[in-house]
């Protein structure tokens, strides 16, 4: 890609969107990341944007062109504006940027000048926006209806008087684009959470984050649904608690009217809670996983066991042995994906029990699977609290033995 006028306006609206979904640098993105922001994309303009799409213009598969005007279109508008020429003409820094560089630029020139430009971006980005959104003057709260479980009800107390002509909005997780605008002279806004996880809830005058603050919805034990990604199938505990091991399978699935072919269901077990201060950096994490179910398009098995902590959260997946050339690991700010690392050990035979043991001391992690080491990384973030588990199945799954340990805290799930 040529780094002409218009990739300088590419590059500012890559990096607001960035910003605005809050998931790490883009470098340590994955094909999960990319699947967010396309369908938060989708919710927000109707358009939808392929993954693929999506990791040209990121510059994660090689990609010499300009992006068609419909695409920096839906860019524009999942940014906050009309279009492509209502978002540039709103970007004025860029013209004296340019001409102070017009006659001086050449291609080495250019590469130490894009060194910088995240620099000038945060810059220029912190400079921006409205002056009436003085964090000081606003104040933003919350309340749960029920103490835990889903689905659950929050009250948002709030007070965005200030904003003067601004609108004003609540996004009640990181994702910005799913925001709400609100009545600035009213106090209170509710609004359900379907799903248990920890959520940083914002407020915000025109595109800026006035407010925020950290809320938890607890499970209140094991919690099993089918996530259509509207309202979830909640499954009845008796359904999936089988003494010590949660399991739904195909006949559970059947029982609904729903089918396992051609597109198996999405199946989420979760479980969310306080974890007494056992933290992401220094900790032991077991359990065992079996999916059964390998027909159809679900013939690769793949599972992710998701370790949810406070604003961050651990990847682990599995599959089936033939398909591991598809797979993605993260873990708090790591990436690693398959088609540049060795992650072949993350391939198994699901039909049968596997263990799975994650092993971190000092933010070095390792990853144990049926007793052999699969991949070990050291993690960038800061560290934080662990606050659940997610499990992701297609159609049928089951899991056993799960406990979480540090030092002589020992908790069972």
């Amino acid at each position: 890609m040529s780094y002409n006028t218009e990739n300088i306006y590419i590059l500012k609206c890559l990096h607001l969107i960035e910003t605005r979904l809050n998931r790490g640098k883009s470098v340590d993105w994955t094909t999960y990341d990319f699947e967010q922001l396309s369908e938060a994309i989708l919710e927000a303009t109707g358009v939808t944007l392929s993954v693929t799409t999506l990791k040209r213009i990121w510059g994660k598969l090689s990609y010499n062109n300009i992006p068609a005007t419909t695409t920096l279109n839906t860019l524009a508008q999942f940014s906050g504006y009309k279009d492509w020429r209502e978002f540039k003409s709103s970007i004025d820094a860029v013209k004296e940027v340019t001409t102070v560089n017009k006659e001086k630029v050449h291609n080495r020139k250019w590469m130490y000048w894009l060194a910088g430009f995240p620099i000038l971006l945060i810059l220029y980005f912190l400079s921006s926006g409205n002056s009436s959104a003085n964090k000081g003057t606003y104040t933003f709260s919350s309340n749960k209806v029920i103490s835990e479980g889903v689905p659950n009800s929050v009250v948002f107390k709030y007070d965005a008087s200030a904003a003067g002509t601004d609108s004003v909005f609540i996004a009640q997780t990181w994702d910005i684009s799913r925001k709400v605008a609100v009545d600035k002279d009213k106090k209170e806004y509710s609004a359900i959470y379907y799903q248990p996880g920890y959520f940083r809830a914002k407020l915000m005058v025109g595109k800026r984050i006035v407010k925020e603050h950290d809320l938890m919805i607890t499970s209140g034990g094991w919690v099993a649904l089918i996530d259509n990604n509207t309202v979830p199938l909640y499954l009845k505990k008796s359904e999936f608690q089988k003494d010590k091991m949660i399991e739904v399978d195909a006949a559970t699935i059947t029982s609904y009217n729903l089918t396992l072919q051609p597109q198996a269901p999405p199946l989420r077990f979760i479980n969310v809670q306080d974890m007494k201060g056992i933290r992401n950096d220094n900790f032991v994490f077991e359990t065992s996983i079996k999916n059964d179910f390998r027909q159809g398009s679900a013939v690769c098995q793949h599972v992710e066991i998701l370790i949810l902590c406070k604003n961050d959260v651990i990847i682990i997946p599995l599959c089936a042995k033939a398909c591991i050339g598809d797979l993605s690991l993260y873990a708090a700010g790591k990436a690693v994906q398959s088609n540049g690392a060795d992650l072949s050990r993350f391939g198994c035979d699901l039909s049968q029990w596997v263990q799975l043991r994650v092993e971190t001391k000092n933010r070095h992690m390792r990853f144990i699977i049926n007793g052999e080491e699969a991949y070990a990384l050291d993690f960038p973030h800061p560290p934080t609290d662990i606050v659940g588990f997610q499990y992701r199945f297609n159609g049928v799954g089951a899991i056993k033995d799960t406990r979480i340990m540090q030092d002589k805290h020992i908790i069972d799930f």
